[in-house]
């Protein structure tokens, strides 16, 4: 009933609170965004959604356009500002995402989205994330974060879509807080070294082929 029901108008009612009560700092980063990096201010990404649906996500930019002498932005270690660390450890860079959640895009708690480019590379089982909405924080992010192989972020993705609750949803939120005043398995930059998906995977495909 809840999953059916309520969540949705719940994260609506929520987000849209949230943006009203945050709305000071939302400014205030946005300013500081516009500021330090430049615009825009937003960074917008294609990502999978509900039933790998692609929609556009928001967050607040964290690394400059910097660009070396043939016009090739630089590797993103170089762009990634001691500001930018900062939104991303204290997840500041993700407000924006409140956005999604009134578009319908996303919930509060959920399976983080993640790259379209990844999407040729899950295992059939692992396909089960996209049958709920992504959320801003979800049961990997509270249980690892960073710092879970792939295939212990996906088991546990398909772990919270099999036990959809108001109270897992509550206690996901309640951790979400405490990690992120913890900084808690929060990898950002040179330290985040888990390969990509894609480029994990690759041997996994016929002939290396996506």
């Amino acid at each position: 009933m809840y999953r059916r029901f309520l969540k949705r108008p719940m994260d609506f009612i929520l987000s849209l609170m949230a943006i009203i009560v945050l709305s000071p700092v939302l400014i205030i980063v946005g300013v500081l965004v516009r500021f330090k990096l430049g615009s825009p201010v937003l960074f917008k990404q294609k990502r999978p959604g509900l039933n790998e649906k692609i929609f556009t996500m928001y967050k607040f930019r964290t690394m400059t356009d910097e660009k070396d002498e043939n016009g090739e932005l630089l590797p993103d270690s170089v762009r990634l500002t001691k500001f930018g660390r900062m939104l991303r450890s204290t997840s500041l860079d993700e407000l924006p995402e409140l956005l999604n959640i009134l578009k319908g895009d996303m919930s509060i708690v959920g399976p983080r989205p993640l790259l379209i480019r990844y999407l040729p590379y899950y295992h059939e089982h692992e396909r089960l994330r996209s049958d709920v909405r992504p959320g801003i924080t979800g049961l990997a992010q509270v249980n690892g974060r960073n710092s879970l192989t792939w295939d212990d972020r996906f088991a546990t993705d398909n772990e919270y879509v099999k036990n959809v609750t108001l109270l897992s949803d509550i206690k996901i939120i309640v951790k979400t807080v405490l990690v992120v005043f913890q900084k808690k398995d929060i990898l950002v930059g040179d330290e985040h070294v888990l390969l990509d998906l894609d480029v994990e995977r690759s041997g996994d495909m016929p002939n290396g082929k996506t």
